[in-house]
């Protein structure tokens, strides 16, 4: 199965901010999406979501057009979790999670057994079996980020989308989230996810996709695309290179 553009025109009823944008992501692959502020990045998402309609061009699961799906069908397949969450109710992590299953029954009725258990594993996959009782108001930042990772994955998609997932997390929480990232792949999700720190797109992902103003500027495997001239041109702004002499394993900086 695959979530797809083809030949997007990208935009809102006032400005277009991006043509021409091919993009896929298979099951079981990590792609990043990469670019400086303002490129269209979570415009593309929202489009290959279906939460905006393409100016042109079509966003499809398979050969479907997302469209063409009911939102609860399109929920089963495909899991957003978006850039920052600033909560207003002290709903229970468990409850938040249990959200999630709303795409497999009512909004309004209440979590059958199995809704639980699903949410359940969800909660330990990703380690915050124990905050399930703890109000989403009272934990931190990086906590909120897992249980809304949790939720997705309760969703039970094919595919999930997220918006710059490490986004003021502390950097333990980043390391956290892209080992889960890896690990939802490595259990048959495709994930696609925007990111400013190209580190996390080498340590996580399958894929780059580079774009700015609303143009792709490359796309192919990580490690070909991520190179210091690639970033350079991105972002308009020196680079620097760090390699381990031990792994060969390479780490950028701003120059």
């Amino acid at each position: 199965m695959t979530l797809a553009g083809h030949n997007l025109t990208i935009g809102y009823s006032d400005r277009v901010v991006g043509r021409g944008l091919d993009v896929a992501l298979k099951q079981g692959e990590v792609l990043a999406l990469l670019g400086p502020n303002g490129g269209g990045k979570t415009t593309l998402l929202k489009t290959l979501l279906g939460i905006l309609k393409p100016l042109a061009g079509e966003a499809r699961i398979d050969d479907r057009s997302i469209q063409a799906y009911s939102m609860r069908d399109r929920a089963r397949r495909v899991a957003y979790v978006p850039q920052g969450h600033n909560p207003t109710f002290a709903f229970t992590v468990e409850t938040v999670v249990l959200m999630g299953r709303t795409a497999h029954g009512g909004l309004f009725s209440r979590p059958a057994a199995n809704d639980r258990a699903v949410a359940d594993r969800a909660l330990t996959e990703f380690g915050i079996a124990h905050l399930k009782e703890r109000p989403y108001t009272m934990i931190s930042g990086g906590e909120r980020q897992l249980v809304l990772l949790a939720r997705a994955l309760a969703q039970e998609p094919q595919f999930i989308v997220l918006d710059e997932p490490t986004a003021s997390l502390d950097f333990g929480n980043q390391g956290k989230v892209m080992r889960e990232i890896r690990a939802l792949a490595a259990s048959g999700h495709g994930v696609l996810f925007t990111t400013h720190d190209p580190n996390h797109a080498l340590r996580a992902a399958d894929r780059a996709y580079l774009l700015r103003g609303g143009e792709r500027v490359a796309e192919g495997a990580v490690r070909d695309v991520l190179t210091r001239q690639q970033l350079e041109a991105l972002y308009g702004a020196p680079v620097e290179t760090l390699t381990d002499p031990a792994t060969g394993q390479t780490a950028f900086l701003p120059g």
